[in-house]
């Protein structure tokens, strides 16, 4: 089967990638494994040239290519304004892509994903749609439009999934919306690590990984800080992530006179990420925002670091009381004792980890893409989404 990806997702134009793209986010890693289950892909998404490409990844999978398509202008209401304009001009790329594709994926919330979701129903295409932002609060009328039409559409050939996890199924009104996780991790990069130990003599690395803006704690951080070294004076701070507050976080940490203890990375590759938090103790996630299924929160895990969050969105069905801590609110003092109580506790930091690293392991890009392949194929009613790959031997490839 050849699949059509339709997204908002922005790439960029690299000549060093495989595809001849680079985007950011877990975007590159998933569409990596979902093109694994097809014998074709093709990524339409608006592109841009030039820029700031620093902590982008390259965009690669199996018969993977990407379609560009313009950058819709603006932000907001004047994105919204000039949406007419951008789909004239874009419309024929996006219908003759949704055309030859046998089925079409469209990752929402975003309009150009709605519009993807669209072009399949008209050509009466399989439909697999994945609502990545937080499926549990809708607070406009975009996102409830988003709800209610995957409520309304799932079923029959399409397949809607909402980003998350509870106890009880995402939706009441239609059964056929199921959940699914995120993530960005292979399973060898996740079954390779060890539970983590509490250094003796050196530094405590605290760390946070997220967009620097409002809600997403990295406030909250950096005003416990003065409070934890109280009590433990060798602990240090990593800001890892680029966002609109970042300037205003700098000037947090000097007013709190913790400045020498923060290192702000910006915004830094996946991989960058992975080594950052490998060289961390405790990630610390007070978040008030609205959240889907923050992947970062599940590399953090994976590599074993106990996570100290709030109760928001999936994190304390991920969480649990066996993960990390879940702070009845993000604040600073809230924060500052679960971090002090937790370093002076090292029995109880390594079962975190080790307990961290074995909830991680169920959520494997592998154990992800075999969810979604299990549902397509259930759905659509077919024996296999790909064709069966021959492998070349070595004498027929020329090589001895």
């Amino acid at each position: 089967m050849k699949l059509a990806v339709i997204s908002h997702k922005v790439c960029w134009h690299s000549s060093d990638s495989p595809s001849g793209f680079i985007t950011d986010g877990g975007f590159p890693q998933q569409i990596g494994a979902i093109s694994e289950l097809f014998d074709e892909t093709k990524v339409v998404v608006p592109c841009r040239t030039g820029g700031n490409t620093s902590g982008l990844s390259p965009l690669v999978g199996n018969a993977l290519s990407v379609v560009p398509l313009s950058e819709p202008k603006g932000k907001g209401l004047r994105r919204k304004l000039n949406m007419p304009l951008w789909l004239f001009r874009n419309c024929f790329t996006i219908f003759r892509e949704c055309l030859k594709a046998d089925a079409i994926h469209s990752p929402i919330p975003g309009d150009v994903g709605t519009i993807g979701m669209v072009f399949a129903m008209l050509f009466r295409k399989p439909l697999f749609v994945r609502h990545c932002g937080n499926w549990l609060v809708q607070r406009t009328m975009a996102e409830r439009f988003w709800r209610w039409s995957m409520e309304y559409f799932a079923g029959g050939r399409n397949v809607m999934l909402a980003t998350g996890g509870a106890d009880r199924p995402p939706s009441e009104k239609n059964p056929n919306v199921e959940w699914i996780f995120a993530t960005s991790l292979r399973k060898t990069e996740i079954e390779t690590n060890a539970p983590r130990e509490l250094p003796k003599g050196s530094p405590i690395k605290l760390i946070i990984v997220c967009r620097q803006e409002e809600r997403k704690g990295t406030d909250v951080v950096i005003d416990s800080l003065p409070l934890v070294l109280e009590k433990l004076p060798n602990v240090t701070l990593d800001v890892v992530g680029g966002g609109s507050k970042l300037d205003l976080f700098q000037k947090q940490a000097m007013a709190n006179s913790v400045a020498d203890r923060v290192t702000f990375h910006g915004k830094v590759t996946h991989a960058q990420v992975i080594e950052l938090l490998k060289a961390s103790h405790l990630f610390c996630y007070p978040t008030s925002a609205s959240e889907g299924f923050p992947k970062v929160v599940l590399e953090a895990m994976a590599i074993g670091l106990p996570v100290i969050t709030t109760p928001v969105s999936v994190l304390p069905h991920l969480i649990g009381s066996s993960n990390g801590i879940l702070l009845k609110e993000p604040a600073p003092k809230e924060l500052a004792n679960a971090v002090i109580g937790l370093c002076s506790d090292p029995a109880r930091y390594r079962s975190l980890s080790a307990s961290a690293i074995e909830t991680a392991k169920s959520f494997s890009l592998e154990s992800w893409r075999e969810r979604i392949r299990r549902k397509l194929v259930e759905t659509w009613k077919v024996d296999s989404l790909s064709r069966p790959r021959v492998r070349q031997s070595s004498a027929a490839s020329g090589n001895v």
